[in-house]
């Protein structure tokens, strides 16, 4: 009897998950023995905020039901002035990828999709992750700003695209070989590493699956499976460089996962569409504000 292939997979997701617990306390652990003179929110060692906490539940509640986390994580950061520009997107990969790997966990089980196309689109998501992180980490915060504002907007306009329904309906294929395999590895590599600049991938997969003539359906374990796996291994990037919040980023990972909870089996349906369309709204109003301010504040 052969070895089930989703097993081998989410075996390999649990050790994956475990080395990045593992890094990420031992990061912490450092800080704590080791207190630099000069504090920052990667050294910031106390315990979260409700609202850090409430942040992460909310966003992740959403993410588990297709809005997406980034965006709008990214939204309440500005708005309620709790992290720093340039460290947003550091805070969104490490502090959201906990949540993410429960959601994988979830819809790898749940939703049927080829065994091929889903470890060949999170393979190229994982490598794309490992090089846009190490570039974004050393960006200056002008850069970084101009990066997520254009980002920002780009998320609005699927989020717009996806409630006038203007993206096509998809086939019924669980999975894709030939071109089409390699068209989806492909756009799947430059979206993972777009991740590490707070692109959100699930959107953009949803519609890559679309186009590839598959069941819309399947973007969900691709999608999720992608972001768990790439998220550890970006996530230890801006962790190891210090280039993110270690207070914001716990909040998100401990109201994330009870918000990934709720949302995948207890309130299962939502008014969608009339939530996007505030979304849509906020992360507009953060895109121009955080574009206002990479061209209107003194260079670092």
């Amino acid at each position: 009897m052969g070895i089930n292939p989703i097993l081998a997979l989410q075996g390999a997701l649990g050790a994956l998950t475990a080395l990045f617990v593992a890094g990420w306390s031992a990061a912490v652990v450092a800080v704590r023995r080791s207190p630099t003179s000069t504090p920052s929110p990667a050294t910031d060692v106390r315990f979260p905020t409700l609202t850090e906490i409430g942040i992460g539940a909310l966003t992740n509640f959403f993410d588990t039901l297709g809005i997406g986390s980034f965006a709008t994580t990214t939204a309440l950061f500005r708005f309620l002035r709790l992290v720093p520009d340039r460290i947003i997107p550091g805070t969104l990969n490490s502090g959201h990828t906990l949540p993410t790997v429960v959601q994988a966990f979830i819809y790898t089980t749940m939703v049927k999709v080829d065994v091929l196309t889903l470890f060949a689109f999170i393979l190229a998501a994982v490598l794309g992750a490992w090089l846009g992180a190490g570039i974004v980490a050393s960006w200056p915060k002008r850069r970084v700003q101009i990066g997520m504002g254009a980002a920002l907007l780009v998320a609005a306009t699927l989020m717009l695209m996806t409630n006038l329904n203007l993206f096509p309906g998809g086939g019924e294929a669980l999975g894709v070989r030939g071109i089409k395999l390699l068209i989806g590895v492909s756009v799947n590599f430059m979206l993972g590493a777009l991740m590490s600049l707070g692109i959100g991938l699930y959107a953009p997969c949803m519609i890559l699956v679309s186009l590839l003539g598959m069941n819309p359906t399947a973007a969900f374990p691709i999608m999720m499976g992608s972001c768990a796996f790439l998220m550890p291994v970006g996530s230890l990037t801006f962790i190891r460089e210090r280039c993110y919040s270690l207070r914001a980023a716990l909040g998100l990972a401990i109201g994330g996962i009870p918000g990934v909870l709720l949302a995948a089996f207890i309130v299962t349906r939502l008014p969608i569409s009339a939530v996007r369309w505030l979304v849509i709204v906020v992360v507009v109003y953060t895109a121009v504000t955080m574009l206002y301010s990479a061209f209107t504040e003194p260079p670092e």
